[in-house]
């Protein structure tokens, strides 16, 4: 299985969208250079609140190109970068992969799946009626979250659009992901 980056971005300062840039560095064990979600231990505001200790299982935020194609149905505008992703991807199937995938971005980032990300009401401040197209409901009931997939930097390296990725899956069995 293998995909390529569409497109990368980062921000210095908290705020909902990202701005694309022309190629990110990623720090083992960090996260995205110069990112505010970089570091050790949670940067996410309302993870900080509920523990500034936890480590940071959010430090790389990846999100599949497909689903602007799809929200786009529904009559949402949607460009990379405008979710808070750092790597906008396509030709890979990010939601179904196993935590502990690895993804070998361009010669030497590596990213380890760690989950699901888990959307905020900050997506429909960002286009009202948004939040309703990546989280629902499947048939049993349970949540679906399709607004991409949160890992941690395993190897450093700089990451650009166009750069081919590979995927790595975990020794069986493998756990679905869940938010983190």
């Amino acid at each position: 299985m293998s995909g390529t980056v569409t497109a990368v971005s980062s921000n210095g300062e908290y705020a909902f969208t990202k701005p694309n840039r022309v190629a990110i560095t990623l720090l083992a064990g960090l996260g995205v250079e110069g990112d505010v979600h970089a570091g050790v231990t949670v940067k996410h505001r309302s993870r900080v609140a509920q523990d500034p200790t936890q480590p940071n299982l959010r430090q790389v935020h990846l999100i599949h190109e497909e689903l602007f194609a799809e929200v786009a149905g529904a009559g949402f505008a949607v460009r990379p970068g405008d979710l808070g992703e750092n790597v906008t991807t396509r030709g890979i199937d990010l939601l179904a992969l196993p935590v502990g995938t690895l993804l070998r971005l361009g010669d030497e980032a590596v990213v380890e799946v760690t989950g699901l990300r888990n959307p905020c009401l900050q997506i429909d401040a960002f286009q009202d009626g948004l939040l309703k197209q990546v989280v629902g409901r499947n048939e049993a009931g349970d949540v679906v979250r399709r607004a991409g997939i949160m890992g941690v930097v395993r190897a450093g390296g700089v990451v650009r659009p166009g750069d081919a990725i590979a995927v790595e899956l975990p020794d069986g069995p493998h756990r679905p992901l869940e938010r983190v």
